[in-house]
């Protein structure tokens, strides 16, 4: 989709979208519209009440004018202009309208031009967001694959220009988290997808991608064992962005993702309903990867790193097993008890990694981690654990930023009693791996930061949207790129 940002309606564009307040009062440039709206703004059903919209043909000189309800400016956020741009979006698809001229102007509240139509132009990106790559026949009566262009009206044009062109690199940044989740795992095990990675060269990311070799000569026994079922071998992949031309005296933030590829839970095997979204397991390290692309593409001030170990977790005659005991890259031995719980196995190896290696400031990780996260917080939070109290602030208030809510969850050392082994440094997991599953995994991947500041993101079943959301078609949401895009921009 093509956004354009011009200082005066056409004059004669086929459809305007304008905004109309509490009261049924249009705002801003809309508002000269008034006199041909009349008769449809004094529809019974129609109170412009955020998110309410109604459609009106042949009225004010365009052959459609679509009116948006915001309710009470002073309520408006970032965060619901781009809700209100996503039902922009999908009523566009609906009607099949490829095109559309949206009228800024200003009565948005606290919201200037630039910052409404800026996220309103996000919102529209995402939810015009198609996975349809492998579908070779159209379907008749189906909506329009994409919506080529919108056309932003405001007096705001450098401003609004600039919000925009940041808002573009955010909408790729999810949209390759997107792309990745939604692949099948057919075709994304971890050699193709270090692959697409290593593609990031061309917008100045450094890359680093190691292989089974050089993994098993660093040591890295975690990420090993949990790849040893697969025809597919794992990879460890770096990516660097030095928006501060390395010239820091700090070291640089560290994004870390868990990247399991496809995860059919090895040996403790999954039934087949809860292997079925499976692919989407390396969710995590594709909103890390989305994250540093969209930090390259708005060239941002700051040195950030990203680390993802790539596997696929497979049963075969080569398979892990619960009783293995696996020796990591920090020199520390774990238990083996569930196979299905290989996120963890993995992830000591790739924080260890960032932690020891790259000097980071501070570390975060993203993971597809725990069913019990998502039993205790539901679709509303992700959970957060974290051994920094500044840290878990800024990133409370990056996932408020991004409408990427976080909850605050115990780090403990206690829970580390339950994770004792007679034969191991640790049990890989508690005896009752079904309580507080999520906060004694937790607690064993702190022991793996080597005291950096580190906050945890469980992200279990975020990565899939069940049905159309605002912002998201059904599928995968790219989740967790917009709140790390939050966090680097807090630390510029």
């Amino acid at each position: 989709m093509q956004v354009q940002v011009i200082a005066k309606p056409a004059e004669s564009a086929d459809v305007v979208v304008v905004f109309a307040a509490e009261g049924k009062k249009l705002l801003g440039l809309g508002a000269a519209l008034a006199k041909g709206l009349q008769r449809a703004m004094a529809a019974p059903a129609f109170s412009a009440k955020r998110g309410e919209m109604i459609d009106v043909l042949g009225a004010a000189d365009a052959r459609r004018v679509i009116i948006v309800g915001v309710g009470n400016p002073r309520d408006l956020s970032a965060i619901r202009a781009r809700k209100l741009g996503g039902k922009i979006a999908a009523h566009l698809l609906q009607v099949r309208e490829p095109k559309a001229e949206i009228l800024g102007g200003g009565g948005f509240g606290k919201l200037d031009d630039a910052v409404f139509l800026g996220n309103v132009a996000l919102g529209a990106k995402l939810r015009a967001y198609r996975f349809d790559k492998y579908l070779t026949q159209a379907k008749p009566g189906q909506e329009p694959a994409a919506i080529a262009a919108l056309s932003l009206v405001t007096s705001q044009r450098a401003a609004t220009e600039k919000i925009v062109a940041d808002a573009e690199a955010l909408a790729t940044g999810i949209c390759f988290a997107r792309d990745q989740v939604n692949e099948p795992p057919s075709t994304l095990w971890p050699d193709a997808f270090a692959k697409r990675l290593a593609e990031f060269k061309k917008h100045g990311i450094v890359v680093d991608i190691y292989d089974e070799a050089a993994l098993r000569k660093m040591g890295a026994g975690g990420i090993l064992a949990v790849a040893q079922g697969s025809q597919h071998p794992p990879r460890l992949v770096v990516l660097r962005w030095n928006g501060k031309g390395g010239k820091s005296k700090e070291g640089p933030v560290a994004l870390v993702g868990k990247g399991v590829c496809f995860d059919s839970g090895g040996l403790s095997l999954k039934r087949t309903s809860q292997m079925l979204t499976m692919k989407g397991d390396m969710g995590g390290a594709a909103a890390v990867a989305g994250a540093i692309l969209t930090a390259a593409l708005r060239k941002a001030k700051i040195d950030v790193v990203g680390v993802m170990g790539l596997v696929e977790n497979m049963p075969s005659g080569s398979s892990f097993r619960p009783g293995d005991i696996v020796k990591t890259l920090a020199g520390k031995t774990m238990e083996i008890i569930d196979t299905d719980a290989e996120g963890r196995v993995t992830l000591v190896d790739t924080l260890f990694y960032a932690a020891s290696r790259l000097n980071p400031s501070c570390i975060l990780d993203a993971a597809t981690l725990t069913y019990s996260v998502s039993a205790a917080l539901g679709p509303v939070y992700a959970g957060l654990f974290a051994n920094n109290e500044a840290l878990a602030r800024e990133a409370l208030a990056a996932g408020q930023a991004a409408g990427e809510d976080l909850w605050r969850l115990p780090l403990n050392p206690d829970y580390l009693k339950n994770l004792a082994s007679k034969v191991a440094d640790y049990r890989q997991v508690a005896p009752d791996d079904v309580s507080a599953d999520a906060a004694h995994a937790a607690a064993l991947l702190a022991e793996f930061v080597d005291g950096k500041p580190w906050a945890h993101l469980d992200i279990a079943n975020k990565e899939f949207a069940a049905k159309d959301t605002p912002i998201c078609p059904e599928g995968a949401t790219g989740y967790a790129v917009a709140l790390f895009d939050a966090f680097l921009r807090q630390r510029v």
